[in-house]
């Protein structure tokens, strides 16, 4: 059963005054902590997460932030009734209260009223003969960062039961809209169907963030690895590639796999930033710390020459 989205903001814990920056990290910080990939069958987990995904496409779109926070649309970005609704009809005897003043049998009825017409027929160019577009239909859908970035195809089905396959186009960001021209409500007297909006939210992954058009990679590597150098095999979107170390390397140092980034269509692709970190062992044996000491004792190194912390 579907639940009333909750407000945005409460679900991201920040403020109304957050920024952008500070709603993404926020997002970045959640997701990862509630991703179901970490906390597999925690079935309140992942619901929790999905509602963080959400609430971050929701304000990752400026239109809709800037509606919401003016009242004109719920947390599920359905329209809101104008303000002074309710205060017009308030008067009206609690016998009446929230209901229309003029009284309608039918849709035809309303829609004589509406368009000025009493015929109702086709011939008399009443509102019963006038074509009208059917409505558009919005459905939230939750791709793999890897799908967003190499591109796929999904069957989904719309909220009002029919299948639609969808084909998610390689290199779509985080918060975009698909639109499925004629594929949602159809429309009145022969009037053309509406179409499907597909708002797409992209799940954050547990080894690649996006940056533009590159890819940011946490690389470990060993410390033999970063004293002397060597081949280490890195994941990509693509898949694995061999990268090669340079000798004295140290942690947080960039490596560029270029052209392994986005490739969206029309766009040249970006690059893969692999960022090193070194990890020690979990346990430092006597073989290890002999050797660092009498390395330490014959070529004593200040790591933090020059460092601004240092002043």
């Amino acid at each position: 059963m579907n639940t009333k989205p909750m407000d945005p903001y409460e679900a991201l814990g920040v403020k109304r005054t957050a920024t952008d920056a500070e709603i993404k990290k926020a997002y970045r910080a959640l997701a990862k902590k509630l991703h179901p990939d970490i906390n597999p069958g925690d079935t309140a987990g992942e619901e929790r997460f999905k509602a963080v995904s959400a609430a971050h496409t929701f304000l990752s779109d400026p239109e809709k932030r800037r509606r919401f926070d003016a009242g004109e649309i719920d947390a599920s970005g359905a329209e809101m009734p104008p303000r002074d609704y309710y205060r017009n009809h308030a008067g009206t005897g609690q016998e009446n209260r929230y209901q229309s003043e003029a009284e309608f049998d039918d849709l035809g009825d309303i829609f004589s009223r509406a368009f000025g017409s009493r015929g109702g027929g086709a011939g008399g160019g009443g509102a019963h003969g006038m074509k009208m577009r059917g409505a558009d239909v919005q459905y939230h859908l939750e791709v793999s960062f890897l799908d967003s970035i190499n591109g796929a195809k999904r069957r989904v089905t719309m909220p009002d039961g029919r299948s639609l396959e969808i084909t998610i186009p390689a290199g779509i960001e985080d918060g975009k809209t698909l639109r499925l021209s004629g594929r949602g409500q159809p429309g009145f007297n022969g009037g053309p169907a509406g179409d499907a909006l597909i708002l797409i939210a992209v799940l954050p992954d547990l080894l690649f963030e996006r940056d533009g058009t590159d890819i940011l990679l946490d690389l470990p590597i060993s410390i033999d690895e970063a004293v002397l150098g060597g081949s280490v095999a890195v994941p990509t979107t693509a898949g694995r590639v061999n990268l090669r170390v340079p000798p004295g390397s140290s942690s947080g140092r960039i490596m560029r796999l270029r052209g392994k980034g986005v490739a969206a269509k029309g766009r040249p692709a970006g690059d893969q930033l692999v960022r090193l970190k070194i990890v020690l062992p979990d346990i430092i044996d006597d073989d290890l710390k002999t050797a660092i000491e009498g390395w330490h004792k014959d070529h004593p190194h200040d790591a933090r020459s020059g460092w601004k912390g240092q002043t």
